[in-house]
């Protein structure tokens, strides 16, 4: 068995290089951008009120005013800002060059065309031409765009991007005893749930998912569904892995010419994980126990659909605070479903005590996978571990 990072490093090299489109950024979200942008434009392209109130001259501000116009958005004064003079301003507006301090309404006094500033004590309420960003700055975020990316982009007067292509990513379930939700279970027979799950987790990182009929245990049945899968980016079968006289992923995989990259890693829960070529698709096969075959799509398979558009793979680690001892752990990595807590300088983390890789009701209950590595020695309340955040957690 190899180290779960040496997994990982053969997993990702089996990415290809990006491929790139163009599309409006309209249709932007979630996808990832092939290179920096740049702006088009400056913004706020002049000095603009922050706030409803009164432009008028720094100098100015303890005297009795004249207001002699006024300014909205979209419709600039253009007089000339005299000595002992002030606008009504609207926010959004352009301040007129000459007056450098924008008062806002509260702190005021009018009467007629007379103004007085009743508190000058306040800050002026003016974003300066280029507070936002500049003309030919540049946008790259290195991660999925998010809506407010996209708002950016468009305030940057943008229209198009160039994004990576969606790796496709064909999923496949396997097992005679597997029924889509929905259906009427006979004895010996469970609902499919896996490959439902990895197809949520592939599209929360950009996928373009293709969920797959369930392949029965006959090598007709995968050799059909291969078929299907063949012009995917990336493979991802879901049981049939293992060692059984029915698991015949592997078996009828290598007969397609899959060159395998590795079989089984020192990892728990998720050992009999497989990872290859096969025709030209990655392929990653998965083991059937349900939380298996998250944490296997967690450690592995995000990452390598976010290398397939050019993104950094990394997985965040954040850190907390055992709140009890831990046993010493085995010679596999140990990824367990944990709950999380306030504490004073970090959270605090408690892993459950049931740890069965085919308890999905725990797996949602959790916080964050703790991570215990492979042979670590037993540990005390108070020190510190690493945790993978999970998305019905903190």
């Amino acid at each position: 068995m190899i180290t779960v990072q040496e997994a990982r490093d053969l997993v990702l090299a089996l990415a290809p290089a990006p491929q790139g489109e163009d599309i409006g950024i309209a249709n932007a979200a979630g996808r990832a951008l092939l290179g920096p942008v740049r702006a088009r434009l400056t913004q706020p392209p002049f000095d603009a009120a922050a706030m409803d109130g009164y432009a008028l001259r720094a100098e100015d501000i303890d005297q009795t005013l004249q207001v002699i116009g006024e300014a909205a958005a979209g419709h600039p004064w253009s007089g000339e800002a005299a000595p002992g003079t002030a606008i009504r301003i609207f926010t959004g507006a352009s301040v007129p060059a000459g007056y450098d301090r924008v008062v806002m309404q509260e702190n005021t006094q009018r009467d007629g065309d007379t103004l007085t500033v009743t508190d000058a004590s306040g800050p002026s309420h003016i974003r300066l031409r280029g507070n936002d960003f500049s003309q030919g700055d540049s946008f790259d975020p290195q991660r999925l765009l998010t809506a407010s990316d996209i708002g950016l982009l468009a305030a940057m007067n943008i229209p198009e991007i160039t994004v990576a292509r969606r790796p496709r990513v064909a999923i496949l379930a396997t097992g005679d005893e597997l029924l889509r939700p929905g259906q009427e279970p006979q004895p010996g027979q469970i609902i499919c749930s896996n490959d439902i799950a990895i197809a949520a987790l592939a599209r929360d990182v950009g996928a373009q998912v293709d969920l797959l009929p369930i392949a029965r245990d006959t090598e007709a049945s995968l050799r059909d569904s291969f078929a299907a899968a063949a012009d995917a980016d990336l493979v991802v079968t879901i049981g049939g892995a293992s060692v059984g006289d029915h698991d015949l992923v592997g078996q009828v995989a290598s007969e397609l010419g899959m060159q395998r990259a590795f079989y089984k890693i020192a990892m728990r829960p998720g050992k009999p994980l497989m990872a290859g070529k096969i025709g030209k698709s990655a392929m990653l096969g998965l083991p059937g126990n349900p939380v298996s075959s998250i944490v296997c799509a967690l450690i592995f398979v995000q990452p390598l659909i976010l290398r397939m558009q050019g993104l950094a793979a990394n997985i965040p680690l954040r850190r907390a605070r055992l709140i009890r001892d831990l046993r010493p752990e085995g010679p596999r990595e140990h990824y367990l479903r944990a709950k999380l807590g306030e504490g004073d300088d970090l959270p605090t983390i408690d892993s459950f005590d049931d740890q069965d890789s085919a308890r999905l009701l725990l797996m949602s209950q959790a916080d964050a996978l703790m991570i215990r590595p492979a042979k670590d020695g037993p540990r005390k309340a108070g020190e510190i571990v690493d945790y993978i955040a999970l998305q019905n957690g903190s």
